[in-house]
């Protein structure tokens, strides 16, 4: 492993990001990140709409920032892409992929000869006949959305190796560090049309959720609400709080409220897959919550989170556990982007197993 390289991809919204991890004998180091917006509408809920801006957004940012290889961990999450905790009779791992197909078809709401399948087994058990059985977490996602996803990729010159769930990508970059006294903890990562939900215990994913909607649906209530186009009405989001406390003379009780009328939504749905979470895991109750992605960084988002859900609820770093090189940017930057890495970082630790 040591002097493996290895690069996500994230084709967000709003930009596209990339991340550079070198592992050593000691540690991973974080190499490069960078990142470069896209058009709105270019990428609709997690998929590719309009491929030549995302192209060239690609381009731009492997020319600004010299990744060191075109090969790229891609990550996927949309309304495509569904995962179920399922139970399976117990099949050697060698024969697990091969053998997914038949034993899911029944299972999919898509045919299964038009679906790219996973599977991650969480336990093993005994059936009530005695027989060996396997729970865990089916992945399904759309070939035809995987599929003009890479070929994006590729238009761009870079080689997509392989293809994950970006919640697993979270998992793995903001997972790592779970206190030990907490019995399961959600991952929650906003980004500007998709949030990733993802439940786990030290490391074992308990339940996944994606949701299409994020913090742009915010941006889209200000806009709306005051007449404005989105960008301004970006700026203003991060001007004003959901705790109504705001930067003085640039924003005022109707942007307070427009902003706090566009996060609720999201912190409702939020809320709703936790408590079927807790419905349905009762032993392994949620006690903490750390937050991450870009659409996070709403000022007062993590505390009006922690009232709805009465849980504590923590800003998680995804580099935290990293080495940083010289990633080509000032460490004020790298910390303000970090939220933002939780995906193509993930996406790279998931390249070497």
């Amino acid at each position: 492993m040591a002097g493996t390289r290895a690069i996500g991809l994230d084709i967000g919204t709003s930009a596209v990001r990339a991340a550079q991890l070198a592992y050593t004998k000691k540690d991973v180091v974080l190499e490069k990140f960078g990142q470069v917006p896209l058009p709105e509408g270019a990428v609709r809920d997690g998929e590719v709409v309009d491929p030549a801006p995302v192209v060239a957004a690609l381009r731009e940012l492997w020319r600004s920032e010299r990744f060191s290889s075109k090969k790229v961990v891609l990550g996927v999450a949309n309304h495509r892409v569904v995962v179920r905790e399922v139970e399976l009779p117990h099949i050697p791992p060698a024969d697990l992929q091969a053998a997914l197909p038949f034993q899911v078809q029944e299972m999919l709401p898509m045919p299964v000869d038009t679906a790219v399948l996973d599977f991650h087994p969480v336990e093993e058990f005994a059936g009530a006949a005695g027989q060996a059985m396997l729970r865990g977490l089916l992945v399904a996602a759309s070939r035809e959305m995987v599929l003009a996803n890479v070929r994006c990729v590729e238009a761009a010159g870079l080689t997509t190796t392989s293809v994950d769930l970006t919640s697993f990508a979270v998992l793995r970059s903001l997972g790592r560090r779970m206190d030990v006294d907490v019995r399961a903890e959600a991952l929650v990562d906003v980004g500007a049309q998709v949030t990733n939900i993802v439940v786990h215990a030290a490391g074992v994913p308990r339940f996944v959720r994606i949701l299409l909607r994020g913090g742009q649906e915010v941006t889209d209530a200000v806009a709306e609400h005051l007449g404005i186009d989105t960008a301004d009405a970006e700026v203003l989001k991060h001007s004003a709080s959901l705790d109504g406390v705001g930067d003085e003379g640039l924003v005022g009780d109707d942007v307070t409220r427009a902003v706090a009328d566009g996060a609720q939504a999201l912190i409702d749905e939020l809320r709703g897959s936790l408590d079927y979470y807790s419905s349905t895991h009762p032993s392994e109750p949620v006690d903490r919550v750390v937050v991450s992605g870009g659409g996070a960084l709403l000022h007062g988002f993590a505390d009006r989170l922690s009232q709805a859900t009465r849980l504590p609820v923590v800003t998680g770093d995804p580099l935290a556990a990293l080495r940083t090189g010289r990633v080509g940017m000032d460490l004020v930057t790298l910390d303000r982007l970090s939220p933002s890495t939780a995906v193509p970082v993930g996406l790279a630790l998931g390249a070497v197993r």
